[in-house]
């Protein structure tokens, strides 16, 4: 193991500090030694992944995934100090592909030397795939160990090339317990107390972000005399709201929890992820249009009116914005997920455009054809069209065995109701409809029969 804060080298990272030049409390309170490190024991607990290679003094290459202020760096840093390697850090917000040829060249040298290297690169969703290619020879060849740190899915983010040679690691938020001891270290490190109060208030706002929380601690602590209290901690706070990316995973997760709360006839749950997104600083009129669309996919004809309801939620909120228009927002969360659900119509959507695709444009049958004009009557344009508001059938407006679909396909079943609210009667209809069409398609099939004999 190294102790030598020499062997760390930084190139493209800055580290901020207080305005008296003392790094900041997060920076003071970064573990040394493994054993110091406050959360993640589902991967450093007993038989647990990184346990296992602190333990083995072995590092491989790796990508460290999960919300900011969850210890990805630190875990990095003590990884590398606990298999005795050179550890070089680089964040991808400031550098490029210039910066990784440099610790690549520095990793050589230490090569030379008998000594591995770990390169840290944060943030490592930022590089392109130039960038994130750069990696890829110097990792086969083993001139340096990665590590990548990143708060977005890897999935999306990291080049498949480079995602191959790295095992993926997802750190969790701190829960309350972690976040107790690091503000009882924090406090003990500023040389104040912190009632008990104000710790449960600080660590609350925190939302699992330890770095914020000792941010807002030593804001505080400049805020008070000799105990931090409530009022000191609101304070600090000022208007932060909680942990919430408008691009980015947490953004999408939230959006994917209300959906299917929404579809699961949920309306508490439903309303809990509305509320949670607009406390986070979503853009109301973005959810709103996932409202209109959830009102199609997934209430679709079970009740017609959920569709009319949204739109005209999301037009109030259009006419009064936040806060007011953010009730009418939440009385279409509330309708959509207690009414029927049906997706008939998104399947049905989904298959007659599969179909359109994978077939081929199929001429408008004659009969189907609009005719305006002589000429195009005389062509034939419209001929033997059946009106169904002039057929007398029990059925009312409907035309039995007329076929509307091009006469080089079969007629095709998208839409398929079921039994949930209108639908059950949509239905119910249709079937009697597709009895009529086949009882018609009989009777021509026995005319043409007696037809042949009689010939």
């Amino acid at each position: 193991m190294y102790e030598d804060e020499a062997q760390q080298t930084t190139l493209g990272l800055t580290t901020g500090q207080t305005a008296q030049g003392e790094p900041p409390l997060a920076e003071r309170l970064r573990p040394t030694i493994l054993a110091d490190f406050v959360g993640q024991q589902h991967l450093l607990g007993k038989n647990r992944a990184l346990g296992e290679l602190a333990r083995r003094q072995h590092v491989h290459s790796m990508i460290l995934w999960g919300p900011p202020g969850t210890g990805k760096t630190t875990l990095a840093q003590l990884l590398a100090r606990g298999a005795a390697a050179r550890f070089i850090s680089i964040s991808a917000v400031l550098a490029g592909v210039k910066e990784v040829r440099e610790a690549v060249a520095t990793a050589q040298q230490y090569a030379a030397q008998g000594q591995s290297t770990i390169l840290f690169v944060d943030e490592v969703h930022r590089f392109n795939k130039a960038q994130q290619d750069a990696f890829l020879p110097h990792v086969e060849r083993g001139t340096i160990t990665f590590i990548g740190a990143t708060t977005e899915n890897p999935s999306f983010e990291v080049n498949p090339a480079l995602l191959s040679r790295a095992r993926v690691y997802v750190l969790k938020p701190l829960e309350a317990a972690d976040l107790a001891i690091l503000c009882q270290r924090g406090a003990a490190a500023l040389q104040v107390q912190l009632d008990a109060a104000a710790q449960q208030q600080l660590v609350q706002a925190a939302d699992g972000d330890a770095r914020r929380m000792l941010n807002v601690l030593d804001i505080a602590a400049q805020l008070a005399a000799d105990v931090i209290h409530s009022e000191h901690i609101a304070t600090a706070l000022g208007d932060q709201v909680r942990r919430f990316d408008k691009g980015g995973d947490i953004f999408y997760e939230q959006i994917s929890a209300l959906h299917k709360s929404l579809r699961g006839s949920d309306p508490d749950a439903a309303l809990y992820w509305f509320c949670r997104m607009l406390d986070g600083g979503a853009d109301p009129r973005y959810l709103g249009r996932r409202l209109l669309r959830m009102a199609s996919e997934d209430v679709g004809n079970a009740d017609p009116r959920a569709l009319e309801l949204t739109l005209a939620a999301v037009t109030t909120y259009e006419r009064l914005g936040s806060p007011e228009g953010d009730l009418a927002l939440a009385q279409a969360v509330l309708y959509l997920a207690s009414v029927p659900k049906s997706d008939a119509v998104y399947s049905a959507f989904n298959q007659a455009m599969d179909t359109v695709r994978n077939s081929p444009s199929h001429a408008v049958p004659m009969h189907l054809r609009n005719a305006p004009t002589q000429l195009m009557r005389g062509l034939g344009f419209g001929s033997g069209y059946r009106h169904a508001h002039g057929e007398n059938t029990d059925a009312g407006a409907f035309a039995p065995g007329e076929d509307y679909f091009p006469e080089e396909m079969d007629p095709q079943r998208f839409y398929l109701p079921t039994g949930e609210g209108l639908e059950q009667k949509i239905n119910q209809r249709l079937t009697r409809l597709r009895q009529l069409n086949q009882n018609a398609s009989q009777s021509r099939r026995r005319s043409s029969e007696k037809g042949n004999k009689n010939s």
